[in-house]
């Protein structure tokens, strides 16, 4: 039996320690490889186009272009790409473009798992925007 290769991901986050933080959830799931970093919505467009990452895990407030935006110019350039948003907000509290900037799902910082994170990827092709 074949080894399945792992999905290739890109985490932005303006913040190093959450970086850090969500590539320790990452080293857990074999099934996830962190491909790259970016600490701006101007590096994540960049780095997506030259990775080619099947996940993007984006934070929405950032200096420069946020979140919302670089989301938008990824799934553009990239419509197979998944992009889930994280942040601090609540669900109802997120930006209204929020839900159609391309973003398959929203996940709130503080509910950042392992679990949370499997079951995001295992129903990114729902229709419904919605948090784990």
């Amino acid at each position: 039996m074949a080894a399945v290769s792992a999905v290739g991901v890109l985490l932005v986050d303006d913040q190093a320690p959450f970086r850090l933080a969500a590539k320790a959830v990452f080293r857990r799931l074999e099934e996830f490889e962190v491909v790259g970093e970016a600490s701006s919505g101007e590096e994540a467009v960049s780095l997506a186009s030259d990775l080619h990452p099947s996940l993007v895990l984006m934070d929405i407030n950032m200096p420069g272009i946020s979140g919302i935006e670089a989301t938008r110019r990824i799934v553009s350039a990239n419509p197979g790409v998944v992009v889930i948003l994280c942040s601090t907000y609540e669900l109802a509290d997120l930006p209204t473009d929020a839900t159609t900037s391309g973003a398959k799902a929203y996940v709130k910082k503080e509910r950042f798992g392992a679990e949370t994170l499997r079951c995001l990827w295992q129903h990114r092709d729902s229709d419904t925007f919605g948090s784990s």
